[in-house]
């Protein structure tokens, strides 16, 4: 009997991986969702660690997660080129959505360019909340406001760095009534929205698609190539496509599966 309590312990280590993955799809509900139809499938327990996008592909080339599941495409592409992984799978997207006070100081509700919005912001020095962590999101919105022509580094008095999470910075947001640029699925599941409301979305450039990568084996042998794999595999297949599909807040879908078959 002494012998099998060790033998199981080993089992279930071996049957579980560590994520690193972002903050929305944690913060959406879509891994309290997901995850426990993929344990009792598979008997994999997944362990996330959920941070910005970028903190989470350090921690994979740190060799400190087993797969990493993130939305920069082009960082993911880096990570690839570095050698910290091999091949990047296409899991799901959702997209960007500007929200704001419902006074709307800088008038931008109703509006398609997200570029046009973030110069009326700056106009009218209104408020705007930057998650500035390094994450998917983060870098989205360093990208649009490279391409309004503004430069918020260093940051104006009325851009509120808070290096915090998507829901965090949304907290804050809804505190000082100030803009925000927020995950879909995120500001879904978002309780404490007080005066805050959806006011630019539909732009093509807020398009915003989610990958995964095994981390490379070759390079850290500890990694949990087949679990990993495994998890990748699911969540590319029909069943795993369908189950993203299926998760909804007050009957809309978070996320939108794409993976290419």
């Amino acid at each position: 009997m002494a012998l099998s309590i060790p033998a199981a312990q080993v089992y279930a280590q071996e049957k579980s991986i560590v994520v690193s993955s972002t903050t929305s799809t944690e913060q959406s509900g879509l891994f309290n969702f997901m995850l426990p139809i993929f344990k009792m499938k598979t008997g994999i327990e997944v362990k996330v660690v959920a941070v910005g996008t970028g903190q989470a592909l350090d921690i994979g080339r740190r060799g400190d997660a087993d797969v990493v599941f993130v939305h920069d495409k082009s960082a993911e592409e880096k990570f690839i080129d570095e050698g910290f992984s091999t091949k990047r799978y296409e899991v799901m997207y959702n997209d960007f959505v500007l929200i704001g006070p419902k006074s709307d100081p800088a008038k931008i509700a109703g509006g398609k360019d997200i570029q046009v919005a973030l110069q009326k912001i700056a106009a009218a020095q209104a408020p705007f909340v930057s998650r500035a962590d390094k994450s998917g999101t983060h870098a989205a919105e360093l990208r649009y406001w490279k391409g309004a022509g503004i430069s918020v580094s260093p940051g104006p008095s009325w851009y509120k760095e808070t290096g915090s999470g998507m829901g965090p910075a949304l907290n804050t947001a809804s505190a000082m009534n100030g803009y925000i640029l927020a995950d879909r699925g995120t500001w879904l599941s978002f309780k404490n929205r007080g005066d805050l409301a959806i006011l630019v979305q539909g732009d093509p450039k807020l398009f915003n698609q989610y990958g995964v990568m095994l981390v490379n084996p070759a390079k850290f042998p500890h990694v949990k190539k087949v679990q990993g794999q495994e998890f990748i595999n699911w969540l590319i297949s029909k069943n795993g496509q369908d189950v993203i599909a299926s998760y909804k807040i007050d009957g809309e879908q978070l996320f939108f599966p794409n993976a290419k078959q």
